[in-house]
């Protein structure tokens, strides 16, 4: 007979579940022990950080992946960066030990006694086995269960039931599949171009989820035939269309009443692939301009139920854009024909501009870097600067919360290879994930860390401006060194001060990790 070890390794390389995100404990050895030469295992010095790397590299492969948390401690610790991949939608496949079962109900050193509670209400799904039998089947079910909610799970496991001797049921979850399909019927399909096809300005507005479908040349190719400006939905994570298209007109602000404003002439809005809306601004208003309608198409269907206004199609956005294209006649395009040009970046007195750092990534890197932002006083600074017109160029923390850029890079480029990844990280952001160096180091992960150093949490500085609380404290962080921090880690790290020195930095190639600290002009996010 074979142990619940071994079944559970089988069935994750059928899978393809084979590289590990991992910070592991004592409860979590005996689930590693024996693991198969074709596993890959990554280790991160911080359970946040390991999260965080395995959102990168879910996003970057659109997999779900494996992630190895310690017990209760450790899978706190995670719960910041789990918010991320819950907003990101990242198939993240959670596991924590669990001591045996004996010892559970005693409250002994690192038992979890009510496991399946503790990350919810974040994942879509946890559990815990009801006995070493149902580990194979459990474990399944948290990988299925991710796949289809794209949504991280959480599994608990008694580190005793990895040695148990099951019998020949258990491996029949070794050849299970589990598939899903969502295709909108045909009334609903006519429904909708008959919708387009009626409004005198419709409107698209497109989420984070058509980049992370592989959706990104067929929005623009919706776009282009159907002649319609497009908006890109508030607080984006992904960018599903060119920001220096001719048809592109922004991100759309995040304030109730700001949306409304931005979107003001428009009688039909159709969203596609993206929540109604992901507000984060207190800015009252109405939901929609006047006289304005509102169309969700999105395969999330929680997204669809809470929305506020308008319709919801539950469906598949793939061949409901391969519809409209079918459907539609092609029909001209107002305004410019040609990509917009980049403006002159802003300069500053005392250190460079955010624009010219950004200007200086653009002119030097590769037309398909993938960049992963954590900086988030400089937005309005980034969207004036930069170019970006591949699949996958750009990744935001999809929750606002800190910690996720540095790791994410680091899960980007090993998901990634042979692809530039550039992690865009501000001074406040680093300190969050800054172990990520460590695993960039050991597993020679080659990605390039620009580190924004302006002395202050800029972001927050803003917000105290909205907010009318200029008095508090805690907003400056001086005294930081991001290239001796860098290099007790591992990775090369210079600071440069000048724009040439800048973009000489940036031209040199490099086989490894690599950190570059410049120093800023504080700005703001708008």
């Amino acid at each position: 007979m074979a142990t619940a070890r071994r079944i559970a390794h089988e069935f994750l390389e059928r899978r393809g579940l084979t590289t590990i995100f991992g910070n592991p404990g004592s409860n979590e050895l005996p689930f590693l022990a024996e693991l198969p030469e074709t596993f890959r295992y990554v280790l991160g010095l911080h359970e946040g950080v390991v999260v965080g790397m395995a959102d990168g590299y879910a996003q970057a492969t659109g997999l779900p992946v494996l992630v190895n948390l310690h017990a209760a401690a450790g899978s706190g610790n995670a719960m910041g960066a789990v918010t991320n991949a819950v907003h990101a939608r990242s198939p993240l496949v959670l596991t924590a030990g669990q001591q045996v079962r004996s010892a559970i109900g005693l409250d002994a050193m690192l038992a979890n006694l009510d496991a399946p509670q503790l990350m919810r209400p974040l994942v879509g799904w946890s559990g815990e086995p009801s006995c070493a039998g149902d580990v194979p089947r459990s474990l399944a079910q948290a990988v299925f269960e991710a796949e289809l909610q794209r949504r991280p799970t959480y599994l608990s496991v008694p580190y005793d039931d990895w040695d148990a001797e099951l019998d020949d049921n258990a491996t029949a979850t070794l050849d299970r599949r589990v598939t899903r399909g969502q295709a909108p019927d045909e009334e609903q399909l006519l429904a909708l171009a008959g919708a387009l096809e009626s409004a005198a300005s419709p409107v698209l507005v497109l989420g984070a989820d058509l980049d992370a479908a592989g959706l990104f040349d067929r929005s623009v190719a919706l776009a282009e035939q159907l002649g319609l400006p497009v908006w890109v939905a508030p607080s984006p994570h992904r960018l599903p269309f060119p920001n220096r298209h001719p048809l592109f007109r922004g991100v759309l602000p995040a304030g109730i009443g700001a949306v409304s404003g931005a979107l003001a002439g428009h009688d039909l809005v159709l969203v596609l692939g993206a929540p109604v809306f992901r507000y984060h601004q207190h800015v009252p208003g109405r939901y929609l301009p006047e006289g304005a309608k509102l169309i969700q198409v999105t395969d999330d269907a929680g997204a669809a139920a809470r929305a506020p206004m308008g319709q919801a199609l539950v469906a598949d956005p793939a061949p409901v854009i391969e519809s409209l294209l079918a459907r539609l006649p092609a029909r001209p395009a107002s305004g410019a024909a040609a990509f917009a040009p980049t403006p002159e970046p802003a300069t500053a007195k005392t250190a460079l501009h955010p624009e010219q750092v950004f200007a200086a990534l653009r002119d030097t890197q590769p037309a398909d870097t993938c960049y992963v932002v954590e900086s988030t006083s400089t937005n309005a600074a980034w969207w004036r600067q930069m170019d970006l017109r591949h699949p996958g160029s750009y990744f935001f923390p999809a929750a606002g919360g800190l910690g996720f850029g540095m790791p994410a890079a680091v899960g980007m480029a090993m998901g990634l290879p042979g692809r530039p990844v550039v992690g865009v990280i501000g001074d406040g952001s680093a300190n969050y994930g800054i172990t990520a160096l460590w695993t960039a180091a050991q597993y020679h992960v080659p990605v390039t860390f620009v580190i924004l150093r302006n002395g202050t949490y800029g972001a927050l500085r803003w917000f105290s401006g909205v907010l009318g609380t200029p008095d508090v404290p805690g907003m400056d962080i001086p005294g930081l060194d991001f290239t001796a921090i860098a290099q007790g880690y591992g990775v090369p790290g210079v600071a440069v001060r000048g724009l040439d020195e800048l973009r000489a930095q940036l031209k040199t190639a490099t086989a490894g990790p690599r950190l570059i600290q410049v120093d800023t002009e504080l700005t703001t996010p708008e």
